[in-house]
């Protein structure tokens, strides 16, 4: 019994910075990851490889910092989580009822195979190189570049296949 009188109750539950600094701080970082994500990082989102989770932890580890203010108790840390997760939600819910929002949020998908020729500059643009894109044709049953009609880089990183 005398483990829990111990404890610093307030320095684990109370508030270290203000609610609303929390709510801006969380706000900013989430809108910034959001955009850079949207905007600069669109390839393998769906399959997420060594380096990519590397990346992952970087940012994610270089947006506490910004985030968090040097916060300290779990209260802190449980309002600025709520915060990023309320505007996920949220940002979902307008996705699906207004979609203008969508298109923001989401990027349309990108042609890379177009009535059976490669689209090279779009393939350039994702980085996505010819053996890249063949291993993606051949898990769909293509054997030949003529037998594909469309092939689009989805908005979540796959390669969706729409054969002739």
């Amino acid at each position: 019994m005398e483990a829990f009188t111990s404890v610093d109750w307030d320095a684990l539950f109370g508030l270290s910075l203000p609610v609303t600094e929390i709510l801006i701080r969380g706000t900013a970082m989430y809108w910034f990851l959001l955009l850079l994500f949207r905007f600069v990082i669109r390839r393998d989102v769906g399959a997420v490889g060594i380096a990519d989770l590397l990346v992952l932890v970087i940012v994610a580890d270089a947006a506490q910092n910004g985030m968090s203010g040097e916060y300290t108790s779990i209260t802190d840390g449980m309002i600025l989580v709520s915060t990023l997760i309320g505007w996920n939600v949220l940002l979902d819910w307008l996705s699906f009822r207004f979609p203008a929002i969508q298109r923001l949020a989401q990027p349309r998908p990108l042609p890379l195979v177009q009535s059976g020729r490669m689209l090279k500059h779009n393939m350039r643009r994702e980085l996505i190189t010819e053996s890249e894109l063949w291993s993606k044709l051949r898990e769909n049953g293509i054997e030949s570049i003529e037998e594909v009609k469309t092939a689009y880089m989805e908005s979540d990183g796959q390669i969706s296949v729409i054969k002739k």
